[in-house]
């Protein structure tokens, strides 16, 4: 079934006004002033009038099997379901293992992204979990981003944390190694997702990294950089040099209080630094566990993170911080879609995948998701399989 969204305001996420948008199959079709149809068959008709239509939400860090075990068993966090990712207006996202390399493994990991794939929704993921060396699916690094197709980068590498395995200059220098060659010979970025603690040494490694070789910094996107005010700052003062940067939007009151700078918060600061707002995104770490621990390294408490926050923070970015919404937008959107080099998404044009969301204008809450051509999340109703009632 074609489906046709008439009089509906655009975001790219660059604003382009209001037109109609025909879907057909898994692909944006057209895209004009008044697109009509004189046909036979059945055409779905959505009426766009007071709404606002985004390319599909990409969240690059997502803990699709679940994460956590720092406290133990116990507090594994559980793997995640599809109506959790398609109710956040997420289309795409980027699996990744966490701290637990070990019970759960790549071979998991691929086989949960190929079920939500059958679900409807895009998936790709990461080669590797905190740990150094690197568990690949296949020989290497290298292979694992050459041969699979889902696979597109390496991590969550952990640096600056209790919790990883304190990896050298030349280890790190080893993984982006061949996670550029990968990337090179399948056409593919190769992207290192760091995973940043709150030690003080901050990304000390990451620059070494990139003074002492010839590894871009391209291939670089260190997370979690909004979790305390010193590890904030140094962002700002990264990607002013050119560095892409994540700030992580799940968190929890405590944190805050503590000094982790809410997602929504950080895009003024980098606009007034004049930072160029397209190396910034925003991730979940949904699923991933948000432990807490004392001054001595005991976990005390533990949440989960949710793929909800993502666009709770731009909203909260657009509602409360008055951010333009093509900037606030991009960071879910085109931004990782870049940055992660994944064709056909993060932007409405002809010839892109159809994954759109459609949000009500007055308070921008999502109305309906479409991933793929399908309707995912149709008001309050999900339909798990992507058909249409």
């Amino acid at each position: 079934m074609l489906k046709l969204i008439k009089n509906i305001e655009i975001y790219s996420p660059k604003f382009i006004g209001k037109k109609d948008v025909l879907i057909a199959s898994d692909k944006i079709f057209r895209i004009e002033e008044n697109v009509t149809i004189d046909a036979s068959f059945d055409i779905l008709e959505i009426d766009g009038s007071g709404k606002l239509l985004f390319p599909g939400f990409i969240d690059s860090h997502v803990h699709i099997l679940g994460g956590g075990g720092e406290g133990g068993f116990k507090t594994r966090t559980p793997e995640i379901m599809l109506s959790d990712i398609t109710k956040a207006g997420v289309t795409t996202v980027i699996g990744t293992l966490g701290t637990d390399g070990t019970t759960r493994t790549m071979a998991s990991l691929l086989a949960k992204a190929n079920a939500l794939e059958e679900e409807g929704i895009s998936t790709f993921i990461n080669t590797g979990s905190y740990q150094i060396p690197v568990k690949a699916l296949t020989n290497s690094i290298t292979e694992d981003i050459l041969l699979i197709d889902k696979i597109v980068g390496v991590g969550e590498i952990a640096i600056a944390d209790h919790r990883s395995s304190h990896p050298t200059v030349n280890d790190l220098i080893k993984i982006a190694s061949e996670a550029r060659v990968g990337g090179m010979l399948s056409g593919k970025v190769g992207v290192v997702n760091i995973h940043m603690g709150d030690s003080k040494s901050m990304m000390s490694l990451i620059e070494r990294v990139i003074e002492e070789s010839d590894i871009p910094k391209k291939h670089f996107l260190p997370t979690h950089m909004n979790r305390n005010p010193y590890l904030f700052e140094k962002s700002i003062e990264y990607a002013i040099g050119g560095g892409f940067v994540d700030y992580t939007t799940s968190t929890v009151p405590l944190f805050i209080e503590e000094g982790e700078v809410a997602a929504y918060r950080t895009l003024k600061h980098l606009m007034d630094k004049g930072v160029d707002m397209s190396l910034v995104t925003f991730s979940s770490d949904g699923q991933g566990s948000l432990p807490i621990f004392d001054e001595k390294g005991e976990m005390r408490g533990i949440d989960i993170g949710k793929v909800s926050s993502l666009y709770e923070a731009v909203k909260d970015a657009v509602l409360k911080e008055n951010i333009d919404i093509e900037i606030a937008i991009s960071t879910i959107t085109s931004n990782p879609a870049k940055i992660y080099g994944l064709k056909g998404k993060g932007k409405v044009l002809e010839g892109m995948d159809a994954d759109l969301v459609i949000v009500s204008k007055e308070d921008m809450k999502i109305d309906k998701v479409i991933a793929k051509g399908k309707i995912m999340v149709d008001g309050e109703k999900i339909v798990i399989k992507g058909t249409f009632e």
